[in-house]
C-alpha cells in the first residue's frame, strides 16, 4: 500500500504553556541527535524516522492520559517517572536498544497501553498511514516510551532545555502540578505576605513581652490520603517550597477539570494531528477498554485507511 500525506505538522509545540510536547521532548534526546539514532537504528532515511516518531506521538499521548485518567492511579505513573531509571535512556538512546533497555521499554508500554494487543494495533495503524514497516514500528514502540520517560523525569527535575528558568522553583511542570494541587485541595494558595508592622502585636518581640504567641491551626488534610501528602511532599522538596496542607478555598472549576486541564497539557503531542488518524488512534484504546470491561479477548479491528 503507497503510503498517504503527512498527518501531522512536526515542530507545532504545545500551545499555551512553557512545558516540553512530546514530539518536542523526543527530538531533544541524544543532545538532539535522537533522529539520527533512530534512523541508523532501524535502517531509515531522516525523514522517514521523522514520520515514524510523530506517528506514534499521539498513542503516546492517549495512552498517557488515560494511565492518569483517575489522580490515584496516577501514582503508578509518578513511582516509575520519579525512580530516574529512565534518564539513562533520554541520554544515551543506544541503551534503549539493549535487553534490558527493550525489557523496561515493554513495561512502560504495558502501563500505557495495557496490552499487547493496543501496541500490536498503533504499530499496524502508523504502518499503514506511513508505509513504513509494521515490524520496525514494533521494535521502536519500547525504544520511544524509554526516552519519553527520561525526557519527562529530566523536564520534571532540572531546567536542561535552553530557555528555561535555572531555579527549580520556576520549573513548569512543576508550577502546573501545583497548580493542578491547589485546585483538587491538596495544597493550599499561597496568602499574600502582609505588612509586618501593620500590626503591632505581629513580631517576635512584642508577642515575648506579653507573652503572646499566634495559635497555628490544624494541618491534617492529608491525614486520610497518605498518596495525596506524599505527593506534596515531593513537588515541595523538587521546588523548594514548603507544602501547605490547609483545606483549599473555594474554586471555579472542579477537581476533575483541573486534572483533566493539567494531563492534556503534560501529554500534548505537540503536532497538528489529522483528525481521522487521531480518531482511529482513540479507537483502538476505546476498543480495548470496552473488551476489558465485557471480559472479551477480541483484538482491535484491522486499522482504518485515513486517506
Amino acid at each position: 500500500m503507497q503510503p498517504h500525506a503527512p498527518v501531522f505538522n512536526a515542530g507545532t509545540t504545545t500551545r499555551g504553556t512553557a512545558m516540553i510536547a512530546l514530539y518536542d521532548l523526543m527530538l531533544k534526546a541524544q543532545n538532539g541527535s535522537a533522529l539520527d539514532v533512530m534512523a541508523k537504528q532501524f535502517g531509515l532515511a531522516q525523514q522517514q524516522a521523522n514520520e515514524a516518531v510523530s506517528a506514534l506521538m499521539p498513542a503516546f499521548s492517549e495512552g498517557m492520559k488515560r494511565s492518569a485518567a483517575n489522580p490515584y492511579d496516577f501514582s503508578s505513573f509518578l513511582k516509575a517517572l520519579y525512580s530516574g531509571e529512565h534518564a539513562k535512556y533520554f541520554e544515551d538512546m543506544t541503551k534503549a536498544f539493549t535487553p534490558m533497555g527493550i525489557n523496561e521499554g515493554n513495561d512502560l508500554l504495558s502501563q500505557f497501553f495495557g496490552s499487547k494487543e493496543v501496541s500490536r494495533a498503533i504499530a499496524a495503524q502508523a504502518a499503514q498511514m506511513t508505509g513504513i514497516g509494521q515490524e520496525i514500528y514494533k521494535q521502536m514502540l519500547p525504544v520511544v516510551a524509554n526516552t519519553l520517560m527520561g525526557g519527562l523525569f529530566k523536564q520534571s527535575t532540572s531546567p536542561f532545555f535552553p530557555g528555561m528558568p535555572q531555579q527549580s522553583g520556576d520549573n513548569p511542570f512543576l508550577a502546573a502540578m501545583q497548580q493542578w494541587m491547589e485546585a483538587t485541595g491538596m495544597a493550599r494558595k499561597p496568602e499574600p505576605q502582609t505588612n509586618p508592622f501593620s500590626n503591632p502585636f505581629n513580631n517576635p518581640f512584642t508577642q515575648a513581652f506579653f507573652g503572646t504567641t499566634p495559635k497555628k491551626e490544624a494541618q491534617d488534610l492529608f491525614a486520610d490520603n497518605p498518596f495525596a501528602k506524599a505527593f506534596a511532599d515531593m513537588v515541595a522538596g523538587m521546588s523548594g517550597k514548603k507544602p501547605e496542607t490547609d483545606a483549599a478555598p473555594e474554586k471555579a472549576e472542579t477537581p476533575a477539570d483541573s486534572w483533566s486541564k493539567f494531563v492534556n497539557t503534560l501529554f500534548d503531542t505537540g503536532l497538528e494531528m489529522q483528525k481521522d488518524y487521531q480518531k482511529n488512534i482513540e479507537d483502538i484504546f476505546d476498543t480495548m477498554t470496552k473488551q476489558a470491561e465485557t471480559g472479551t479477548q477480541k483484538a482491535p479491528k484491522a486499522p482504518k485507511d485515513a486517506g
